[in-house]
């Protein structure tokens, strides 16, 4: 069976709203203080995952990427937009300005359960999706990247109780990669 792995930045205090600054949160910009290199090229470790998976993205994580990739070159960027890409929005009606971007059609969590028996499914930032998929106990995997810094307020992916069991804990750069599987 295939997986849902979803990943993001987090800082110590869970918070994975605005690691950039885009979105003017008073305490944004956390993980993009650290320098490009803390941010860039596969931190997550998704390797094939971005060749035979699908990325799904919720409608505000694909509207900044669809800003940000379609004009980055190398390697890593190369294979972001190459990826499949699923986009869970109640108001896109297109998707064209970022390859091979598709809306889905249907239900999240319906569409997760087809799409997993098929590749790993691969959820980057959108909060309101992993929300869903965690309610629903879709999630198989988590990623975090982990940066020194503490927000203080805003958006976490976890807002209930869940149980995970560590698979590694590693280094990169200024932060931790921190991943987890769900204990089931």
């Amino acid at each position: 069976m295939n997986n849902v792995i979803v990943v993001t930045f987090s800082t110590l205090d869970g918070v994975v709203d605005d690691p950039d600054g885009s979105d003017g949160t008073a305490a944004g910009g956390w993980a993009f203080r650290y320098g490009r290199d803390a941010v860039s090229g596969d931190k997550f470790e998704l390797g094939a995952a971005l060749d035979t998976g699908v990325l799904l993205l919720g409608r505000r994580t694909w509207e900044l990427f669809a800003k940000l990739w379609p004009s980055r070159t190398g390697e890593f960027a190369d294979r972001m937009n190459a990826a499949a890409k699923l986009v869970a929005s109640r108001t896109l009606t297109d998707v064209g300005a970022w390859t091979n971007s598709t809306l889905l059609d249907g239900d999240l969590t319906e569409e997760v359960r087809r799409l997993r028996e098929e590749r790993d499914v691969v959820v980057i930032g959108s909060v309101g999706v992993v929300h869903t998929l965690l309610e629903q106990r879709l999630v198989d995997e988590v990623r975090l990247l982990v940066f020194p810094s503490v927000a203080g307020a805003g958006r976490r992916w976890f807002t209930g109780a869940a149980e995970f069991e560590l698979v590694s804990a590693a280094q990169r750069g200024p932060a931790a990669l921190l991943r987890y599987r769900t204990a089931r």
